[in-house]
């Protein structure tokens, strides 16, 4: 976070110095007013110049954009980043020649890297955003393997009659099996454990 601090015969002159000197818009600039001046006799005797704080306004969105660049370099997978953003969600959509490093197996990696590029976004909003991160269309190919999963898991619980625990996943994951299987009533689901271990549990209904 850059800040400077500048002076001017009025707020406004100081004002202008300020943006002069950080390179930016004042839309892009939080200013502070110190001391409004003050003119004197004649404008010359008993003066005192206007001081202001001028503090650039971090994006979120260019700062998560920055860390995801530094991150996937020190990795060695140089990756473009197309953004899109609606409303409180934002979607970055990684590309790359070596972007199966950025997937890691089972998306672990992905997911780790939306996790951190949440916080950095959160960190520099007042708001909160949703941030969700994206490569060579995994996340579609991710949700149609989950629910082809939970299917064939509900049919082995039912058939079984046993609880089936499924490997950890993250909330959103979950929640794809969730709602893949809410209107079975031949099974209940649930999420059991503490994360990174939290995972969803298939349960047969019996009948009473």
């Amino acid at each position: 976070m850059k800040e400077i601090t500048a002076t001017g015969q009025t707020v406004r002159e100081a004002v202008d110095s300020a943006l002069a000197q950080l390179k930016t818009t004042e839309e892009r600039t939080e200013i502070t007013i110190v001391d409004e001046g003050k003119k004197g006799i004649l404008g010359i005797f008993g003066s005192r110049p206007a001081v202001i704080k001028a503090v650039i306004k971090m994006d979120p969105i260019e700062e998560a954009e920055k860390f995801l660049l530094e991150v996937s370099e020190k990795m060695g997978t140089p990756i473009e980043i197309e953004t899109v953003k609606d409303g409180k969600n934002v979607q970055f959509i990684l590309s790359g020649k070596k972007i199966a490093l950025l997937i890691g197996k089972r998306g672990q990696t992905l997911n780790s890297l939306q996790y951190l590029t949440q916080l950095v976004v959160n960190r520099y909003s007042n708001q909160y955003y949703n941030v969700m991160l994206d490569a060579e269309n995994y996340r579609k190919r991710r949700y149609d393997t989950l629910i082809q999963l939970a299917e064939r898991l509900a049919l082995q619980a039912i058939k079984t009659g046993k609880k089936i625990a499924l490997e950890p996943m993250p909330s959103y994951e979950r929640k794809i099996i969730h709602t893949a299987l809410v209107n079975d009533k031949r099974i209940q689901t649930f999420s059991d454990g503490n994360d990174p271990h939290r995972h969803i549990v298939i349960s047969p209904v019996k009948n009473k």
